[in-house]
């Protein structure tokens, strides 16, 4: 009889595994949240053109800030996991020398649009949004196309967000500070199923 040894995914190995799967199916994107082992759907063209006019309503309100697509954060206590949200908006030079795993520090608000798949309940609303208020990333944006609802999480403690918005689609939301954006939702009515 032989003892099978659990073994634990560290910080490193994810890292490697994730840059050689990205390079065998570039469609393939992993993620490291709550110690699990998760694969991000490819986004659709609705999802798509939903970062695009949420990209062009950040960069009107202010220019020196970009919302940078799937920009790979270490998120969670000690930097313990890794995520690719949707968007991240942050300092146009943000990232700038940090390669594909960025630090969040300088992160104002990550954005995650809901893919039509089965993991998008667990992913989006019920581990990133704490795995974000963790890092203390100061708003997270859930546009949830399932319920045709926003969700602007804000306030975060350290363990959740103390603050949470729901408007459905077509009302205007603000988005707090450091964003500084009041977001006008129905746009969000043409890309949805």
């Amino acid at each position: 009889m032989s003892v099978v040894e659990d073994r634990v995914l560290t910080q490193d190995v994810f890292e490697d595994l994730a840059r050689h799967a990205t390079r065998a199916e570039e469609a393939l994107l992993l993620e490291f949240v709550n110690g699990k082992l998760g694969v991000k759907a490819a986004p659709d063209g609705d999802h798509g053109r939903i970062i695009a006019w949420l990209t062009q309503i950040c960069m009107q309100s202010d220019p020196s800030r970009w919302l940078f697509g799937e920009q790979g954060l270490r998120i969670e206590s000690y930097r313990k996991g890794n995520a690719r949200p949707d968007a991240s908006l942050a300092p146009i030079d943000a990232f700038v020398g940090q390669g594909e795993w960025a630090g969040p520090d300088d992160v104002l608000m990550v954005v995650e649009v809901t893919s039509y798949d089965e993991d998008t309940d667990r992913r989006d609303r019920v581990e990133k949004p704490r795995a974000y208020a963790e890092t203390g990333i100061p708003v997270y944006l859930l546009i949830d196309r399932d319920s045709c609802e926003v969700k602007v999480h804000s306030q975060p403690d350290g363990v959740r967000y103390e603050q949470v918005v729901t408007v459905p689609y077509g009302k205007t939301v603000p988005l707090p500070d450091p964003v500084g954006i009041e977001l006008d939702t129905e746009p969000l009515k043409n890309w949805v199923r």
